[in-house]
């Protein structure tokens, strides 16, 4: 079984969180501060860890922080009541891999776990496979039954984020932090110049598509 470390030191919040992990069936490991969290993850694998922000002896910035140093993958999701972009900032540069503002829907945050599982097992194997086309992360190429292709380095990126994760739909916004960086004074338009060069080199692909969600953004999919 799945486990899960819950660090959140308001107590009747985190029995919240571990009963609804159970019922989802993951196990769950609990710890009230950043520093009795440490001492679990010397001892015990987990698949990914829950935190709070403001926590006595060590806060989840911190703890956030360490556990990059001892593991690169694991995922992290932060779940506070401090929801200015700054906050979400320091959350993001500390190491973690989704955001959570309280009050949270529990239920969104099932489908928040679920979906940092499977990009968690995806960049282990570091290649995804929809149909008979390979998206192979560490060569930047698409492989299918017939060719092999690279492509530029954010060009393949941009690609590899909306395949990892079919039907999701991205902002155009949401894309440029995560491929080009939040730093980054790129024009968001930047996206639709990829996005129209990537429909063109696989207009012909069985496997998948690229659609536009009018008002939102892009979205891969199955065909």
């Amino acid at each position: 079984m799945i486990k899960i470390l819950v660090v959140e030191d308001d107590y009747e919040l985190r029995k919240l969180f571990v009963t609804v992990l159970a019922k989802n069936q993951f196990e769950t490991i609990e710890a009230e501060n950043g520093e009795i969290a440490l001492e679990i993850l010397d001892e015990i694998a987990v698949s990914l860890i829950i935190t709070d922000v403001m926590m006595p002896k060590m806060d989840g910035y911190e703890l956030a922080s360490l556990v990059r140093e001892m593991d690169e993958k694991i995922p992290i999701l932060m779940i506070t009541a401090k929801g200015e972009i700054d906050d979400k900032q320091a959350g993001f540069a500390s190491g973690i891999d989704d955001y959570m503002v309280k009050p949270i829907d529990v239920n969104e945050m099932i489908l928040r776990v679920e979906a940092l599982l499977r990009r968690a097992e995806i960049i282990k194997e570091r290649k995804v496979v929809i149909g008979q086309t390979s998206f192979l992360y560490d060569a930047w190429s698409v492989k299918t039954s017939a060719e092999e292709m690279t492509l530029p380095q954010k060009e393949f990126y941009l690609l590899y984020k909306l395949v990892s994760y079919p039907n999701k739909i991205f902002t155009r916004q949401h894309l440029m932090d995560d491929i080009w960086g939040i730093e980054v004074e790129t024009d968001t338009r930047t996206i639709d110049v990829h996005i129209n060069r990537l429909r063109d080199r696989f207009k012909d692909n069985p496997d998948f598509e690229i659609l536009t969600v009018r008002g939102l953004g892009y979205k891969a999919v199955k065909k």
